[in-house]
């Protein structure tokens, strides 16, 4: 089983029509503010089940408190973050959310017991801009720095 990270949709196309084991998983940056559909669609039509990596947007855009989420939060008793995991899940995306703090892991557990509505689902589709403000997977020394880290 191959597990992918970052990849854009030409890369994933190519990828899977070049290789003889199609990967399994490909973590890429998933959240309400870079949702990335057509990368799901693709992993859709070629069975690569998506990973998000930075579910939360690292924080930014003020995921924490954003009034779409925290709107939708209050109608279940849940805070932003959960409905962001929540809104992950249902559109068929595994979410790997960063905490080091005991209280905040079991709530980003406790994301089960609600199911978010065709409309609510629709109304975070405006909070996507489109592109990361993480990382710039475009720029040549922004990679070259990731291959650096080795």
């Amino acid at each position: 089983m191959a597990t992918m990270c970052n990849c854009y949709p030409h890369v994933l196309a190519d990828i899977c029509e070049t290789v003889e084991v199609t990967p399994a998983v490909n973590q890429v940056e998933l959240h309400p503010f870079f949702q990335q559909e057509k990368s799901l669609a693709l992993m859709k039509e070629y069975e690569v089940q998506p990973e998000a990596w930075a579910p939360f947007a690292e924080g930014r855009h003020g995921l924490f408190t954003d009034p779409v989420l925290a709107e939708i939060g209050r109608k279940y008793g849940k805070s932003a973050a959960q409905v962001a995991l929540r809104w992950n899940i249902q559109r068929g995306v595994v979410v790997i959310p960063k905490s080091t703090h005991r209280e905040r892991m079991a709530q980003n557990l406790d994301i089960w017991d609600f199911t978010l509505t065709d409309e609510e689902m629709a109304s975070i589709a405006p909070l996507d801009i489109g592109h990361s403000e993480i990382v710039d997977h475009f720029d040549a020394n922004f990679v070259r720095a990731l291959h650096g880290r080795k």
